[in-house]
């Protein structure tokens, strides 16, 4: 039977634990590696309700993208969700590894990758390489199959990445061939994005000013960090499954965007 380390060694093989940033908490956060994986359940956020989930699914280990413990915890009292979420896991045995900034920082099988699947995306190189082998780094930069107008392109990308809404800079009036991505927080790529010619910039929680600072350049699609990122799960499920035949690997129900449009 495989145990909560085998998933674990495979995921680092897959994206290694070291490449994550160095404010980052990604690893086997709950648990024990030695545990005997019953299921797996996969999920972005682990929250009381996804746990419960898990309890209910007779999985025992659930593999997030973002880590429930980021920050440092002087005590857990059950004062808030992330406490919650951590005393629920440890009465019920439950083991949570979270998968997050490393496997932002790879080219094949990462979260970026998955985004320009969606968006039919090709000749995909690392946005900002960690070496000059450029299959490490943050963010992806690759083309469309054929030039769009910048109204056909919010369109499509409205359907590839099934979005109600995005914020944009105003549109330039420059067709989109060359497009660059980064899931979740991606502004700081942006003069990355401009540097090699990007006509979009698609990623996540840019402020009000930081728009000003594309300057007529190319044009930049804040999507959301959930609607980012939410292939994440379909990418670990498939990478687990492909893996592992000897327990049964799950998409989470829950939705656990805390952000809502009306």
């Amino acid at each position: 039977m495989a145990k909560v380390r085998d998933v674990y060694d495979y995921l680092n093989q897959i994206a290694p634990f070291d490449l994550q940033e160095s404010y980052d908490n990604a690893g086997l956060l709950i648990g024990n590696f030695d545990n005997t994986v019953s299921a797996v359940l996969v999920c972005l956020d682990s929250t009381p309700e996804v746990v419960t989930e898990a309890i209910e699914r007779g999985a025992n280990l659930i593999v997030a993208h973002h880590p429930i413990i980021f920050s440092g915890l002087k005590s857990i009292t059950g004062s808030n969700y992330i406490e919650e979420t951590i005393i629920l896991a440890i009465k019920n045995n439950i083991n949570i590894i979270a998968i997050h900034t490393n496997l932002d920082n790879i080219l094949t099988n990462g979260v970026n990758e998955k985004i320009a699947q969606q968006l039919g995306l090709t000749n995909l190189k690392i946005l900002s390489p960690l070496n000059d082998e450029g299959q490490l780094g943050a963010g992806i930069i690759g083309e469309l199959s054929k030039s769009m107008t910048e109204s056909q392109f919010i369109d499509s990308l409205k359907k590839s990445m099934e979005l109600k809404v995005v914020r944009h800079t105003k549109f330039i009036d420059r067709d989109i061939r060359k497009v660059a991505v980064c899931g979740g927080s991606g502004s700081f790529l942006l003069e990355k994005a401009i540097t090699q010619q990007a006509d979009a910039f698609i990623t996540a929680d840019f402020k009000y000013h930081q728009f000003f600072d594309a300057d007529g350049q190319l044009v930049i699609f804040d999507i959301g960090h959930y609607e980012s990122e939410k292939y994440t799960i379909e990418l670990l499920v498939d990478l687990i499954k492909n893996k592992f035949s000897n327990f049964a690997t799950h998409y989470t129900k829950h939705i656990t965007n805390p952000v809502f449009y009306n």
